[in-house]
């Protein structure tokens, strides 16, 4: 892997600390926007480090130090959490962030085989980027795409159903500076900046733009459809009265026992072999407590055991 430079200042060598005052002002005016969102302006953060990994690449030095100027926080608060989410990088990243899945499910379907195709491929590990600054790899745990397995992912968009050979396909259109259309969601993936904007709160527009659900998503809901099958209701009246319809106990049918029967009462049955066979009469308590007292009386008596 080669590195890649942060952005420096010129003749110094040194990363830049702050913006220049044309790219402060514009992202002090989204900031502005996305801070009027919360009633906490802290409650802004996660987003503002979205905006200024959209305006770098990466949370850099100069996007730690806004931050913190706009929240009126302290450097250190802001880089705690920069670097706690790894969708936060602390290094310039690739144009392209190319996640592949190589959990249980995506992996026995050929997500590892995809991954090391790749590494060799690429000459790169797991969060390390290419040279030419086009592509950073990633391991992903879970793309929470299952019924697609084995998915890959550029820039949070869903690549389903892939191989080693499609895989590299799509990452060699990447490096060649092609469009290259996810299977679902925008006709084309965006750039790891442009994304990032979006992930800010600032919409592209282009969500819609593609195929919304998959097959194997439409199958389930068809499924659902044809059996009645529906979610509980979100109103609130109607939510209430099937709870409390839910705790009334129903009356128990003929020959079984009431609910809680089976719970262990004082004086009750020690044993279950004191229940009565199945399809058996039921005896009164008289009979009970008759059968009881023949009992007692057929026992010897505690001389005639000694005698």
């Amino acid at each position: 892997m080669t590195a890649i430079d942060h952005p420096r200042i010129p003749g110094t060598g040194r990363p830049r600390a702050t913006y220049d005052e044309a790219t402060r002002e514009r992202l002090a005016a989204d900031a502005a926007q996305v801070v009027a969102r919360y009633p906490d302006p802290r409650s802004a953060l996660l987003p503002l480090l979205h905006l200024v990994q959209s305006e770098d690449g990466y949370v850099s030095p100069a996007g730690i130090a806004f931050c913190a100027a706009t929240l009126d926080l302290s450097t250190a608060q802001v880089s705690a959490v920069a670097t706690f989410y790894t969708q936060y990088k602390r290094r310039p990243n690739g144009e392209y962030t190319v996640g592949v899945c190589t959990n249980t499910l995506c992996a026995i379907m050929g997500g590892d085989a995809i991954w090391e195709d790749l590494t060799d491929r690429l000459g790169i590990g797991h969060d390390e980027t290419t040279g030419d600054g086009k592509i950073t790899l990633e391991r992903i745990e879970c793309n929470a795409a299952c019924d697609y397995a084995p998915v890959m992912m550029i820039n949070w968009e869903f690549f389903d159903n892939q191989t080693p050979d499609s895989a590299a396909e799509v990452v060699g259109k990447l490096i060649a500076g092609e469009p290259v259309a996810p299977t679902r969601g925008p006709s084309r993936v965006q750039t790891f900046k442009q994304v990032s904007r979006v992930l800010a709160g600032f919409p592209d527009g282009l969500a819609d733009e593609g195929v919304a659900a998959g097959e194997p998503t439409l199958r389930g809901l068809r499924l659902a459809r044809e059996n009645g099958w529906t979610a509980p209701s979100t109103d609130a009246a109607e939510r209430d009265a099937a709870q409390e319809q839910q705790a009334e106990p129903a009356a128990p049918a003929a020959g079984t026992a009431a609910p809680g029967a089976s719970a262990p009462q004082p004086g009750g049955e020690q044993s279950s072999v004191d229940r009565p066979a199945a399809g058996a009469p039921e005896r009164s308590a008289d009979q009970e407590k008759a059968e009881h007292r023949a009992d007692d009386t057929s026992k010897p008596a505690d001389s005639e055991k000694e005698s």
